[in-house]
Formats: structure tokens, C-alpha cells, sequence
């Protein structure tokens, strides 16, 4: 177990908290703000013991000058100072004497927010390489340091990793709260089924090795579907494949075939768009010049008939091409289906999350994880490099 936030005592001390605020932003305005709600509890927690709070997010990716100003996080900040109830200080710079004066000008309970730490990856990737000079210099900023980004607690950086070894440290309540969803997994109650998307199956490789150990059942979908079912000898079309990985599936499928379950029909077009014409094939009756881009009915059928008996579901990644309203079913009606039956479904962040949001469910499941990649790390047994340098209680 690790330290939290709760293990020090706050009262005017400066304490830099890791939060991903990497938001989407469209035409200046966030689209989704679900990232920053899920991070106030602990920015209050701090706030109320009269901490001096400097908040490190990045956001987006910074290779050239013209990324600066798409991902500057002032309207971060703004939005920040409106859901919560007072200002929030912004600092314009990621070091210097702005950002030194704006940490020496804090008082207890004050918020500031320093701009995006991955500005520092204009120059020589200093953030994503986790620059021993630039996790000095934050580090010397503050006095302890908490960690409430999991989305990033896959990458070895200098605002996670660099300052977390140099100043006393703990999770935040998100943290936290991922973790102790994420081990439910490791002694989940049986049956334990995983429905696992997405495109490719490189992605998921380790996750599905690890899985099928622990799981009574594996539901594939999306597109790495089809290249399981090309490993198995089906005609899929033009349905996008895999093609380095069929000997890692068919390795899959020939040491447990009994765990695996595969789609039996699927929605398929010429084109991917929602005007072109489609129709719902078997896989022996599918077009060479088809692409599948759902599943079709039968298969939604037979997963929610090996869903029906799971008491626990872990699910990474989106059924179809979700994007497209007539390529969401699949999607929506496994969903629909877990949720009327009161399943404890953990989502995996990532698109299945984004998608959950989209169809109405993300307040109908028991957990949406705010990780895609170090959710999937995690699963896989990899140490997190973000967690790993936190201490131990």
C-alpha cells in the first residue's frame, strides 16, 4: 500500500500535485471536463489543510511552436476557476522567475496552476525524458509531492517519476481510487469475463496473455477480432488485420480456444461512412471487398449469453467503429444489456470510456478507469514507473 495525500500534515506547505488535465479542446472550449471533476477531490482535500497547491499537468503533445499556443493551459485554468469557486493563479512559464515568484506569492489554501509541463518538450524532450535538471527544479518548488495522475503513471517523466524521487510523496483519492478498482480485478469474483476491443492486437498482446490465466472468459471485438478470426482460417474481407501478430493468435486460440469467444456475424460496408450502403454477413458469406466495422446480431446475442452468468467484467476498448452512429450498436446494446443486470463492469479508460460517455452510460457502470495505456500496463503485470516511485507505508 502506498502513501496518500491523508499520510502529511498540509498546513503551509507547498505541495505539488502530478493531475492530468490532458483535455480536449476544440475551437477554445474544453469538450469534456470529466478529467478535471474527477481530480477536485483531492485539490479540495489540500486546499481545506491550508496547503499551498501548484498544480503540473500536460497537455496534448509539444514538437513544434505552433503547439505552444493549442495546448496552453490557461483555458484550463479558467475553467478550473469557475467549477471551482475561487481563483486559480496560472503561471505562463515552466520555470523562471514568473513561476518562482508566482510559488513564493502563495498563500495557504491558494491554487496556482504552471502552464503545460510538456512545453519543456520543444527543446530536447526534457519533460518525456525525465531531464534530471528540470526534476530538480520543479522538485525545488514544493515540499511534498502528490501523484493523482494513473493516465500517466505508465511513463517515466519528470513532473511524475523525476519529482516524485526527490520530495517526500503520496497517491491523491483518483490514484487511489484506480488502484483499488484495478486490484479488485486480481481476486475478482467469479465468473470473471473481459471483453477486450480496439484495432490492433500488438496493443493488447500482454494483456491477453495475462488474462487468460485469470479470466473464465474473453469476448474479443473491434477490429483485433478479425484478425483472430483470419488466424482461425475465416474469410474476413478487407476487415483490417493484424497481419504480424495472426502467429501470436493462433498461439492463442490453439492453447485456449475455450476461453476465447468470437463474433459469429458482423455489419459490414465498402466504405467506412455512414451513407454507404451495409449489411449484416456471416463470416462465410462476407465479400472480398468488405471491411466489418461491428458486430452483427448473432454475436451480440451469444456475448450477452456468456455475459449472463459473469459476476465480474473488465472491458478495454470498443466493439465497432463507434465514431459512426450505425457502427455503435454492438457498443450500446453490450453496455445497455450489463447494466440492466447490474454487473460490476470496470471499464478500462481509453475509446470504451470516451464511448460509455457518448451512449449514456458512464453514471450506469461501476468504474471507468481514466487510464488507457497504464491500465492495460497494469493488467499486464508491468510495474508503473509513476507508482513505483512512490513510497510504501
Amino acid at each position: 500500500m502506498k502513501k496518500t495525500i491523508e499520510d502529511y500534515e498540509l498546513e503551509g506547505k507547498k505541495v505539488i500535485i502530478r493531475v492530468d488535465f490532458n483535455v480536449p479542446i476544440k475551437n477554445g472550449t474544453i469538450q469534456d471536463d470529466s478529467r478535471i471533476q474527477k481530480s477536485l477531490p483531492t485539490i479540495n482535500y489540500a486546499v481545506k489543510n491550508q496547503a499551498k497547491v501548484i498544480l503540473l499537468s500536460h497537455l496534448g503533445r509539444v514538437k513544434t511552436e505552433e503547439d505552444l499556443a493549442k495546448n496552453n493551459l490557461k483555458i484550463v485554468a479558467e475553467h478550473l476557476s469557475k467549477i471551482f469557486n475561487q481563483p486559480i493563479l496560472f503561471s505562463s512559464v515552466t520555470r523562471g522567475k514568473e513561476l518562482e515568484d508566482d510559488v513564493a506569492s502563495l498563500e495557504n489554501g491558494q491554487v496556482l496552476l504552471v502552464q503545460n509541463t510538456r512545453y519543456e518538450d520543444l527543446e530536447g524532450k526534457k519533460e518525456s525524458t525525465n531531464d534530471k535538471n528540470l526534476a530538480s527544479y520543479w522538485a525545488s518548488l514544493g515540499d511534498i509531492f502528490i501523484n493523482d495522475a494513473f493516465a500517466t503513471a505508465h511513463r517515466a517523466h519528470a513532473s511524475n517519476v523525476g519529482i516524485g524521487a526527490l520530495l517526500p510523496n503520496g497517491v491523491g483519492f483518483l490514484m487511489e481510487k484506480e488502484l483499488n478498482y484495478l486490484k479488485k480485478l486480481e481476486d475478482a469474483k467469479r465468473p470473471f469475463v473481459a471483453i477486450l476491443g480496439g484495432s490492433k492486437v500488438s496493443d493488447k498482446i500482454g494483456v491477453i496473455e495475462n488474462l487468460v490465466l485469470k479470466c473464465d472468459k474473453i469476448l474479443i471485438g473491434g477490429a483485433m477480432a478479425f484478425t483472430f478470426l483470419k488466424a482461425e482460417g475465416k474469410e474476413v474481407g478487407k476487415s483490417l488485420v493484424d497481419s504480424e501478430n495472426l502467429a501470436f493468435c493462433e498461439r492463442m486460440l490453439k492453447i485456449a480456444r475455450e476461453k476465447i469467444v468470437l463474433p459469429i456475424d458482423a455489419h459490414v460496408s465498402c466504405e467506412m461512412t455512414e451513407a454507404s450502403p451495409s449489411r449484416i454477413v456471416d463470416f462465410s458469406s462476407i465479400e472480398q471487398e468488405e471491411q466489418a466495422f461491428d458486430l452483427g446480431p448473432e454475436t451480440i446475442k451469444l456475448y450477452q449469453e456468456q455475459l449472463e452468468s459473469a459476476n465480474t467484467i473488465f472491458w478495454n476498448g470498443p466493439l465497432g467503429v463507434v465514431e459512426i452512429e450505425k457502427y455503435q450498436v454492438a457498443t450500446e446494446e453490450i453496455l445497455d444489456y450489463l447494466t440492466k443486470l447490474q454487473k460490476e463492469v470496470i471499464l478500462g479508460g481509453g475509446d470504451i470510456a470516451s464511448a460509455a460517455k457518448h451512449l449514456g452510460f458512464e453514471e450506469k457502470v461501476t468504474y471507468i478507469s481514466t487510464g488507457g495505456g497504464a491500465t492495460l500496463e497494469y493488467l499486464e503485470g508491468k510495474e508503473l514507473p509513476g507508482l513505483k516511485v512512490i513510497t510504501d507505508k
